[in-house]
């Protein structure tokens, strides 16, 4: 994915507080230049000016929610933190195991403005009392590990990391730990234990991590991009970060957003919570390649619900996408075109979830391998009657409050939304026999049927 030249368009502080310092060659912003651009000044107020509790209070007025795709508000995640101070060991980790299909903004932001990511957490553990810190990164992101270790580097000789910061008598260390390479590691808990050096199960909640987290010890995991919105909200204020949304978004601050797919111009741009998807998809991504209409999308990554094109014109935040019926996730979204089957979409998307799965409970275990064998059948015009009425049954018995995590209900977000909207293409998968011939059959009723499993 590229980050687009529309990027840089009248970007400013007061406007794109994630973007304005990146450098139109895409190289990193090393810590000279970053903090010739105001870096660390939010830091610097925190740590010289503000309390703990301070700093926690006006994240959460700011209605700052998480970008790791949950959208819980981040404020009240850090405030859920044991105020004892006998538990004197408190850590920080940052969520950079960026696996969602379709996600790629953390992924810029490590690469390109590693310091903003140190700069946040550093932030974040002076409210939090956490005296060490860990970004669980993604295996893959090379370039992301090597530039994130030179950035802890500079800011620790710059005296931005590590003992009595700023003259401050706050301590903080940073290390980068690189993944395995599982997607189940983005559920916080599953993250934990791997950090351990444990396999990569959930754990079971309560306790919680903010009370017993990694080594036991109360932690609070953050995203990414998360972590980078935090300098500019203690540096700008409240008032500030919730002016920047528009079109009464009841979310508050800027957000990456993007488009990939067979679209003109697949890219991420930073645009203020409620901007009509229309517009991003038009006038930034450019709209569908010559010869080929929009099908559907996905609004943030692999693990949302299809939504059509009469949602184009929805605001994108938390509430407006998914009274629509999806979720906002990660908010890079996913064009499908008039080409591609929904039917062979999704199972190359449930073979990922079923490969991914850490098999610690049996609905997902066992769910999402048979809806796979399913579809693929449906794929060849080899379903038999019945078939979409399991589907239908497995992505309620793999739904919320049926298994350990939420992988299996993320998971069947997208088979249950392409079968909402797209049955056809499903049912033209079923062969039946009758009168000694074969053919497909639609509009079933599911009490005349009777299914191969």
């Amino acid at each position: 994915m590229t980050i687009t030249s529309s990027l840089f368009l009248n970007r400013s502080p007061e406007s794109h507080p994630l973007t304005w310092r990146l450098r139109h060659d895409k190289q990193p912003v090393w810590i000279n230049e970053y903090c010739g651009k105001s870096g660390y000044q939010g830091a610097k107020k925190a740590l010289k000016s503000m309390s703990h509790n301070a700093v926690i209070n006006l994240v959460k007025d700011a209605g700052l929610k998480g970008r790791g795709g949950a959208g819980f508000l981040t404020g009240i995640k850090w405030s859920l933190m044991p105020n004892d101070e006998s538990m004197n060991i408190r850590y920080l980790l940052c969520n950079a195991d960026e696996m969602e299909p379709g996600t790629y903004k953390d992924r810029m932001l490590m690469e390109q403005m590693p310091h903003l990511l140190l700069e946040g957490m550093l932030i974040a553990a002076f409210a939090l009392k956490a005296y060490r810190g860990y970004i669980f990164l993604r295996g893959e992101y090379i370039n992301a590990l090597i530039n994130l270790r030179k950035a802890i580097q500079e800011a620790e000789i710059a005296g931005l990391l590590g003992k009595n910061i700023l003259n401050s008598g706050f301590n903080f260390e940073i290390f980068v730990h690189s993944g395995a390479g599982r997607y189940i590691c983005g559920e916080e808990t599953a993250l934990i234990n791997s950090l351990e050096g444990r396999r990569a199960n959930p754990r079971s909640k309560p306790p919680f991590p903010a009370s017993f987290g990694v080594w036991g010890k109360p932690t609070c995991v953050n995203n990414v991009e998360t972590l980078c919105n935090v300098p500019a909200i203690i540096e700008h204020g409240v008032d500030w970060y919730r002016s920047l949304s528009i079109n009464g978004s009841t979310d508050a601050g800027t957000k990456l957003m993007g488009f990939s797919g067979r679209v003109k111009n697949p890219g991420l741009w930073e645009l203020p919570f409620g901007t009509v998807v229309r517009e991003i998809f038009e006038n930034y991504a450019g709209g569908m390649r010559d010869g080929l209409t929009l099908k559907a999308w996905l609004p943030g990554g692999a693990g949302t619900d299809f939504l059509i094109g009469k949602h184009l014109d929805l605001p994108m935040d938390f509430d407006n996408i998914g009274k629509a019926g999806s979720r906002l996730g990660t908010a890079l979204s996913i064009a499908v075109d008039n080409k591609i089957s929904m039917v062979s979409l999704v199972r190359n998307l449930e073979e990922f979830f079923a490969r991914e799965s850490c098999g610690w409970c049996t609905p997902c275990r066992d769910g999402l391998p048979w809806i796979v064998k399913i579809l693929r059948a449906l794929e060849l015009r080899e379903g038999q009657l019945g078939d979409i009425e399991m589907l239908e049954q497995l992505c309620r018995h793999l739904g919320p409050g049926r298994t350990f995590c939420a992988h299996a209900p993320g998971a069947v977000e997208p088979l249950q939304s392409a079968i909402k909207y797209f049955r056809e293409e499903f049912e033209a998968g079923i062969i039946i026999k009758h009168s000694g011939n074969m053919g497909t059959i639609k509009g079933i009723q599911p009490n005349l049927l009777k299914s191969r499993w």
